[in-house]
C-alpha cells in the first residue's frame, strides 16, 4: 500500500509536456549563469499555510486524543486538490522522525506502532488533524503535520504531552548500576519508559528534587535539584537541572528517571495478620484477580488517585514502599510522597496489587 501511495502521487506529480498544475502559477525564467539553461521559479501566486496549536495537547495513558492540524491557502483557491498529508513523530533533538500515518485523499496507511491507532479526522474543510486511539506513555512528544500540494509543502508541529509522574530508579543491586539499554528495561519493567529531558523539568518545576544522576531517553545523564547543597553540584550553582551531557550507552552506569502516566485500573493494599514473604504477596494478588503492583503504578495511584497507605508493601521489583498524600506523624517526612525501605532480603509485609478495569 505505501508503494501505491507512492506510485501515485508520482503519477499526479509528473507530465510529458506540461506541469503539473495545482493552482499555483510557475515561470520559467534565464538561470543567473547565463549559459542559456532554463529554471522553473515559484511565481508567488498563492502560498500554502499549515496551522496548528501552539500550546501543548495534554492526554493520559489509555485515552484518544486529537492532534489538530489545519491547511489553508492565502489567496484562497477554489476547487479541490490532490493533497497529500504525512504526520512524522520528532526527536527531541529533530535529528530522526517516525513515520506515523501518510495520506492521499481518504486513503491512508499508518506505521510501526500506530498501525491500527493512527487515523486522520477530516470533517472540516482542510483539515488534516490526526487521531491517535489508547494512547502509550510511548507516545509522548512532538508530532509534524507536513502537507503537500505539487511543489508546495509546508509542516507546523504538535507537542503531546502525557500527564504524569516521573520518578528516580535504581535496581537492587544498589546505585549507579545501569548502562543506558538497562534503564530502558527496568524503567518498561516498572510500568514506564524512560523519561524525556521535557519530562524531567516539568517535574523539576512541580519540585522534584534528587541529587543522584539518572539516564534519559536522548542518552544524556542529569538530575533535579531544587536546594543546592554541597553532594550535589555545589552551593553556588543556582536551582536547576544539572547535566552530565551524553554519555557513553554501553560502557557507562547510572541510575534512570522513569516516566509513568495515569492508571487504567486500580491499586490496593492487601494485608495478613503475620505478613507476607514476597512469593505469598504475589499469589495473594492472583487469588484477588490482580497482579503485584509495579513501581510505577504505585506512584501513579498515589500522583492522579490520591492513594494514602501508611502501611508498608511489597512491589513487584522485591522493593517495600508505601505512598502518603496526607503527611502525618509516624509515616515519613512532613511532605507527602512515595516512601522507600529498599529492597529487603528477608521479611513479612503486605502487598500492593493492581487490577485493570
Amino acid at each position: 500500500l505505501p508503494l501505491l501511495l507512492e506510485a501515485t502521487l508520482l503519477q499526479l506529480a509528473s507530465g510529458s509536456h506540461h506541469p503539473f498544475y495545482n493552482g499555483f502559477y510557475y515561470n520559467h525564467i534565464m538561470n543567473d549563469k547565463g549559459n542559456g539553461h532554463e529554471k522553473v521559479v515559484y511565481f508567488n501566486g498563492a502560498k500554502l499555510v499549515v496551522e496548528t496549536p501552539k500550546d501543548p495537547v495534554y492526554s493520559s495513558s489509555g485515552a484518544n486524543v486529537t492532534l489538530p492540524c489545519r491547511y489553508r491557502y492565502e489567496p484562497d483557491l477554489e476547487g479541490k486538490h490532490k493533497i497529500r498529508i504525512k504526520w512524522s513523530k520528532l526527536r527531541d533533538d529533530y535529528t530522526k522522525e517516525q513515520d506515523v500515518l501518510v495520506a492521499i485523499g481518504k486513503t491512508y496507511v499508518a506505521f510501526g506502532d500506530f498501525r491500527g491507532r493512527a487515523h486522520l479526522h477530516q470533517t472540516g474543510r482542510r483539515e488534516a488533524s490526526l487521531v491517535v486511539s489508547d494512547v502509550r506513555l510511548q507516545d509522548d512528544g512532538k508530532y509534524r503535520c507536513e502537507v503537500i500540494d505539487g511543489l508546495e509543502d509546508e509542516s507546523d508541529v504538535v507537542d503531546l504531552r502525557l500527564q504524569g509522574i516521573v520518578f528516580p530508579y535504581q535496581p537492587p543491586r544498589g546505585q549507579y548500576r545501569l548502562n543506558f539499554h538497562e534503564a530502558e528495561r527496568v524503567c518498561q519493567e516498572q510500568g514506564a519508559v524512560i523519561a524525556t529531558f521535557s519530562q524531567l523539568f516539568q517535574a523539576w518545576s512541580e519540585g522534584l528534587d534528587w541529587c543522584n544522576a539518572g539516564w534519559l531517553a536522548d542518552g544524556t545523564v542529569q538530575y533535579p535539584i531544587r536546594l543546592p547543597r554541597k553532594p550535589c553540584g555545589g552551593l553556588h550553582l543556582a536551582p536547576g537541572i544539572r547535566s552530565y551531557g551524553p554519555r557513553h550507552r554501553h560502557l557507562h552506569r547510572f541510575d534512570v528517571f522513569c516516566f509513568s502516566s495515569a492508571l487504567r485500573g486500580e491499586v490496593f493494599y492487601l494485608d495478613r495478620p503475620a505478613g507476607m514473604t514476597l512469593e505469598e504477596a504475589k499469589q495473594a494478588c492472583q487469588d484477588a484477580g490482580a497482579e503485584i503492583a509495579r513501581v510505577g503504578h504505585l506512584y501513579s495511584a498515589w500522583k492522579f488517585l490520591g492513594l494514602d497507605r501508611c502501611d508498608a508493601g511489597w512491589l513487584a521489583d522485591g522493593s517495600i514502599r508505601y505512598p502518603i498524600a496526607k503527611p502525618r506523624a509516624n509515616c515519613g517526612p512532613a511532605e507527602p510522597g512515595v516512601r522507600s525501605f529498599g529492597f529487603p532480603s528477608k521479611g513479612r509485609f503486605g502487598v500492593f496489587c493492581y487490577k485493570e478495569r
